[in-house]
This record gives C-alpha cells, sequence and structure tokens, in this order.
C-alpha cells in the first residue's frame, strides 16, 4: 500500500486499551493510527485548556504528513478538543456549539424540552444560596450533578433537605476542577439569552427517574440520524452504581423504537453531525415513561468489545469512518456471540491495593476464557480513594468484557475472572470515606 493511500488519524488521548480494538475496524490498514495528548494531560486534576490546545497544535504543526482526520471517544476535554482542532486543520467534525450543547447539562435540558416531554423536571441550583434549596417545582427525591462531570463524579442522590445541603457541600468543594476549565470553552461561543450568566460552575437538580437503565449508540451523516445499538445497564442490587452495560437490549422493539424517535428529534435539534454519540435513558415499565438521563457527544469506547462480540466490529468504526468521509454504516450481528457485557467490578469502601495480578496472568486468563477481555484498572500499593473519575458511591477496581450465548454464559464467565484475578485489597481505616 502507498504512502498516498494511508490516512493519518489522530486520536486525541489515545489509550493502550483501545488501540487492539481501533485496529480491528475494517479498512484498518490503510489507517496509520497517531496519539495525541496523553489520558493522564487530559484529565488528571484542573486540565488547563490552552495548555493542552496548544501542545495538540505544536504536535500537529510539526507533523510532516498530511493530517485526514483528528477523532477522539472521551469526554471534556478531548469532546472539545476535537471540534476545535478540526476548524483549524480541516478535518471532518460537528460543531463545538453542538457538542456543548450535549455536554452542559442545564443547556441540554433546554434544547431538549423543545422536542421532547422524556426528561424529569429540573432546574438550577444556586450554589452561592445561604441556604441552598431546590428549585422550585423540583421534587425529592432528586439528583444532583455539576453541569459538566463524567463518570457520575459529584453526582448525588439526594431524599431530604439534610442529604440535599450535604450534597451541595461537596459539589461546591469540588465543582471547579472541570467547571473552570469548561467555561474557556463556553466563552468560545455565542451563548443564547437563556445561557446568559449561567457559566460552567453550575449545579443542576433533577427528580429521580425509575426504571431500567438503557443506552443507545449512534452517528449522524450528513443530517441523517442513525441508531446502531441499544443497550441494557444494570446496577448492583440496591445501588445506582453500574453492575454491567448488556448488548443487545433486551427491551421490547416497540419501546426501543419510541428510544430510537426521541434520540433522532433531539440530535437534529442540537445540530449534531459527521460524528458519534450515546444517549441514556430510562424506561418505566410500570407506566411506560422515557426518561432521558443525558446525552454524550461520543460513542462510549467502554462498549467497543461489546460490538464487536454481536455484531462483528467495534464500534470506533463509524466514528473513524465519518472523520474519514467514508461509509459508517455498521454491520449487524455478524459476530461470534449472541451477547456481551461489559462488568464493573467494584469496591464499595476505600482500602489500599496490596495484590493485583500479573499482565501475564491476566493473559492466561483470556486464553483460557473465550470470549473474556479484562482491565485492572489500580496499581499495587494504590489508595482507592486516590483514584481519579471514581462515582460517589464506589471505586472500579476492573472492567471485565464476556461473550456468550445467553445471560447465564455472560455471568459465569464475569465470575470465574473475578475468582481468578486474585485482587487483595486491604480493610479501610476507621472513618475511611465510603
Amino acid at each position: 500500500m502507498s504512502e498516498e493511500t494511508v490516512k493519518n488519524v489522530f486520536v486525541v488521548g489515545l489509550d493502550e486499551a483501545n488501540l487492539p480494538t481501533l485496529q480491528a475496524v475494517p479498512g484498518a490498514r490503510s489507517m496509520r493510527i497517531h496519539g495525541l495528548l496523553t489520558v493522564e494531560e487530559l484529565q488528571d486534576g484542573e486540565v488547563s485548556v490552552p495548555e493542552v490546545l496548544e501542545k495538540a497544535q505544536r504536535e500537529l504543526d510539526a507533523f510532516e504528513g498530511s493530517i485526514d482526520a483528528i477523532v477522539g471517544y472521551w469526554d471534556f476535554p478531548v469532546s472539545t478538543l476535537v471540534p476545535i482542532l478540526g476548524e483549524r486543520y480541516g478535518t471532518r467534525t460537528t460543531s463545538l456549539e453542538s457538542v456543548v450543547k450535549c455536554e452542559h447539562k442545564y443547556w441540554s435540558r433546554l434544547e431538549q424540552r423543545e422536542v421532547t416531554d422524556c426528561h424529569p423536571r429540573f432546574g438550577r441550583v444556586d450554589l452561592r444560596g445561604d441556604p441552598p434549596r431546590p428549585p422550585d417545582g423540583v421534587r425529592f427525591p432528586m439528583w444532583l450533578k455539576p453541569a459538566l462531570s463524567y463518570s457520575s463524579e459529584l453526582a448525588f442522590g439526594v431524599g431530604d433537605e439534610e442529604e440535599f445541603h450535604k450534597a451541595v457541600t461537596e459539589i461546591r468543594e469540588g465543582i471547579s476542577r472541570v467547571g473552570r476549565p469548561f467555561e474557556r470553552i463556553l466563552d468560545r461561543i455565542d451563548l443564547p439569552p437563556e445561557m446568559d450568566g449561567v457559566g460552567g460552575r453550575v449545579c443542576l437538580a433533577e427528580e429521580e427517574c425509575a426504571g431500567i437503565q438503557v443506552a443507545v449508540e449512534g452517528y449522524v451523516h450528513q443530517g441523517e440520524v442513525t441508531v446502531y445499538g441499544t443497550l441494557d445497564s444494570i446496577d448492583y442490587p440496591d445501588s445506582a452504581c453500574f453492575l454491567r452495560h448488556q448488548y443487545p437490549s433486551t427491551l421490547p422493539p416497540q419501546v426501543i423504537g419510541r428510544i430510537h424517535d426521541v434520540t433522532e428529534r433531539v440530535m437534529r435539534r442540537i445540530g449534531f453531525d459527521s460524528a458519534t454519540f450515546s444517549v441514556e435513558y430510562f424506561y418505566d415499565p410500570s407506566s411506560g415513561r422515557i426518561n432521558l438521563l443525558e446525552i454524550n457527544p461520543r460513542h462510549s469506547q467502554s462498549h467497543a468489545e461489546l460490538f464487536q462480540y454481536v455484531d462483528g466490529v467495534p464500534n470506533h468504526h463509524p466514528m473513524l469512518a465519518l472523520a474519514l468521509g467514508s461509509d459508517p454504516t455498521m454491520p449487524h450481528r455478524q459476530g461470534p456471540y449472541a451477547m456481551a457485557a461489559k462488568w464493573y467490578y467494584r469496591w464499595f469502601t476505600d482500602g489500599e491495593v496490596r495484590r493485583v495480578p500479573s499482565p501475564e496472568t491476566i493473559a492466561r486468563i483470556e486464553r483460557e476464557t473465550p470470549g473474556v477481555r479484562i482491565h485492572v484498572l489500580p496499581e499495587p500499593g494504590r489508595r482507592l480513594s486516590d483514584l481519579s473519575q471514581q462515582d460517589s458511591y464506589s471505586y472500579e477496581v476492573a472492567h471485565i468484557f464476556t461473550g456468550g450465548d445467553d445471560e447465564e454464559e455472560l455471568r459465569e464467565k464475569y465470575d470465574h475472572c473475578v475468582a481468578a484475578l486474585g485482587l487483595t485489597i486491604d480493610e479501610p481505616e476507621a472513618g475511611a470515606r465510603r
């Protein structure tokens, strides 16, 4: 293959875990994948948007070949860097404004209500209030969350005034880590009157949604919205923390059709195009009600193996295809398994990681158990509370992907992997968080 036919694709925040699935997409041989900025530079601490943007531009300006695509599959700031860099270097991407309309939870709700009533009651919380109060018309139980957050960081379910005030205190203390850099992005956009003075350090309150949590993944190409997959999200018992994402969804086809219809209307309203997305919902079987939870202006990299197991191609395919101007169509049910799941092995108290399996042990488990892939997250000696991007109630210690013929096989493989990993975590000291 000549150099002229090879396309240079820059992945903002390229990580080792996603490299195998990126290299498994159709046409991968005609692409040369380049990393642009590290995950640590983009997610640790309070990120300086001007600094990471300047560094990315220096790397791209120094590159001697063609810059054919710039893509990313992480949340802020990656999601916003991709359209900013795309505009500068002439690569295909959706607009920065459409990305922010997805990620700013308050602005996103304002857009959603223009085309659907499939969302909970919501309102802004004045973090400077003394005392802060729930918004008018929003009832307990509710969720409090910053306008921008990821991995459920600083998101709290509250059932009364006391829990409300405790959550607001924690949000006040931590909201600037992401909110302040996000305001740098808001400065680049002409905001509508309803967003005047809102900023990036705002807290949103939403009434709690009930039912089955489900996510759809899709893309917009030349204004046409395509949903290519629907997944179920199952929590740990008596918890709001994910136990697993399972593909394909087991919801009735007519319910999935309704969810797809809401997705199409909302993504058109937002003006999204030439990019992938994922949208999360709740479906309540007792009432038949659908509630949109949040919109992510990128596909979920954590689902790549699931689509590869079931459909035969990782969901990175439409992201890369759209960026390169080729056909983003996903194959359907051409993979080796009928079902697949991503499991979150969690720890619900703090502690110090004493023992983790070696890469050789993980490779052996994967080799001996077909349809399994494992990522262990903490390192030996690491305190769980020092891990970044954790939700407010637990710590992720491993991600385990399983493919199988039915749910029973998925669970058997997961249980086997948990036992075989031999992760050891010391008990927390008295008074430790969570």
